[in-house]
């Protein structure tokens, strides 16, 4: 029964070892966290380069046709093309396979030389996208920017976990949100403009070339983590770069390495086999669980697909093309807004409560979106919805992705490079982002398809699913606020259901061995 457990040291506080924001740490988290750019440029640059009528008119004209027909036809169905929806998704099969190879990459060559990789491959995307002359080119360039992506997204969260100190690691994690928001807002600005002329297209795609430069060059001057230099053996330069980090409390520091040299140990003496312990045994059931609810949950939001998707969305309730990327500019900044909000409280009041108030937000908002569509474009979409109430769809829209912007967004990079112990971080961190990316795909793929069959009842079965997950975290997240990764362990022992799972070892013997 005994390998079935992950043990605790101990039933007391988690350990605080000192170390405040340094100037070391805050610079190298926000190099870290710029990562997020080049998704975040992603998203916001598919949905407007997908409604540019130069760029449909070249590789899309079918779709061309149909907006054409759409004043007499049905308005859910303009964009059902899956050539067009390919376009899109195709990023993310290659981010879904390069997110798994970065779990063994990051082990042993580190997570600062995993993020010069992603940065490389973006590049190499961008520069292809943007001179594309064929679909085939389009469709490589897309799934070289979905390697950029899996890699950068795989090592990025592991990196600021494990270099933030625990007090300020909710905010300084949620700087992945903030550069992704950032970049989506950037690409929305660049589409608003380059749509007005035939060529912005090629202008707007290859742009994203600009945050590939920006983590490459950044993070060439970053060190890498003290827990992933001990996982390679590399004991005083671990040293070093936490003591860098920490601000030169050395007591402080040496309890911490100390912390971090017995749970690498552990890790190491254990390390083959990661995928079935992770998958097979009972102590590590509530990582699996995590591991594939939080993603999961987190795209059945319906965020995703609005961010990529909002131009379309606000061209089918009746707004021209320039509005409607003028609509995606203030969702943008409304994400913008809302993080910061989150940045500011997350490490006060702590990730459930956020969890719970944008949970509760969306739904209400989700909700509303159904019944204005319902009753303004029909059931057919053939009725015109009137000013206001496009005007109305656009506002909740915003609130709804507010909601977001406080909790399942931030905290989707947040909870999950927290909670996994160091034996399977790597793997933990890599599974989340494999099923984010492949429901990344599956989502971007299909939504359209979903728009034009399901209607105004989309929405609504979005907000049904955030219903189910906001009563889910309720119930089974435990609280990680401020409590350090080497001691991460006692939350779940502590829970009131995961605690018959993960087993406390006082001692050196564990609670289920003494009732055995």
């Amino acid at each position: 029964m005994a390998e079935n457990l992950v043990v605790v040291p101990n039933g007391g506080p988690a350990p605080d070892y000192g170390g405040g924001l340094t100037f070391s740490v805050v610079m190298s988290c926000l190099v870290a966290a710029s990562g997020g750019l080049i998704f975040g440029y992603d998203i916001g640059i598919s949905g407007g380069v997908s409604e540019m009528e130069p760029f449909l008119k070249r590789f899309f004209p079918h779709v061309l046709k149909r907006m054409a027909e759409a004043k007499k036809g049905d308005s859910y169905c303009i964009y059902d093309s899956q050539a067009l929806a390919a376009f899109t998704s195709s990023l993310y099969v290659a981010g879904l396979v390069a997110s798994l190879v970065a779990n063994r990459v990051t082990r042993v060559l580190g997570r600062q030389a995993v993020m010069l990789m992603g940065g490389a491959f973006f590049f190499a995307g961008a520069a292809l996208t943007g001179a594309a002359v064929n679909i085939s080119m389009l469709i490589i360039g897309r799934m070289l920017l979905g390697l950029g992506v899996g890699f950068t997204n795989q090592a990025t969260p592991l990196f600021l976990a494990e270099m933030a100190p625990p007090r300020w690691r909710g905010a300084l994690t949620c700087g992945i949100q903030f550069f992704l928001t950032l970049g989506i807002l950037i690409a929305n600005i660049i589409n608003y403009f380059t749509a007005r002329v035939s060529w912005g297209w090629r202008v707007s795609l290859g742009l994203a070339g600009a945050p590939a430069v920006v983590i490459l060059a950044g993070t060439l001057f970053l060190t890498d983590t003290p827990s992933s230099l001990m996982m390679r053996g590399q004991a005083d330069r671990a040293r070093s770069v936490l003591l860098g980090a920490r601000g030169g409390l050395s007591e402080g520091v040496d309890a911490e390495l100390k912390e971090i040299s017995r749970t690498v140990k552990a890790a190491l003496e254990s390390e083959d086999g990661a995928f079935r312990r992770m998958t097979t045994k009972r102590g590590y059931r509530p990582y699996l669980v995590f591991a594939v609810a939080l993603p999961v949950f987190t795209q059945l939001t319906g965020v995703i697909v609005l961010s990529f998707f909002s131009p379309l969305v606000f061209r089918t309730v009746g707004f021209g093309s320039d509005a409607a990327l003028m609509g995606a500019i203030i969702l943008g900044a409304v994400n913008m807004a809302s993080l910061l909000v989150s940045t500011l409280v997350i490490d006060r009041y702590g990730r459930k409560v956020l969890f719970m108030v944008g949970g509760v937000q969306m739904v209400i908002y989700q909700v509303a979106i159904a019944w204005i569509m319902g009753t303004q474009l029909g059931k057919s979409g053939e009725s015109a919805m009137a000013r206001p109430y496009a005007v109305a769809v656009l506002v909740f829209t915003c609130l709804h992705s507010a909601g977001f912007g406080v909790s399942w967004g931030p905290l989707f990079w947040v909870v999950p490079s927290e909670i996994f112990p160091v034996d399977i971080r790597s793997l933990g961190q890599a599974v989340n982002m494999a099923i984010c990316l492949g429901l990344d795909f599956v989502q971007t793929q299909s939504f359209l398809a979903m728009l034009c069959r399901f209607r105004y009842a989309t929405f609504a079965y979005y907000a049904a699913w955030v219903a189910v997950m906001t009563a889910f975290v309720a119930l089974l997240l435990p609280e990680t606020k401020g409590v350090p990764l080497e001691s991460m362990d006692m939350v779940w022992t502590q829970h009131w259901f995961w605690k018959r799972f993960v087993v406390q070892d006082e001692a050196g013997k564990s609670a289920d061995d003494a009732e055995t």
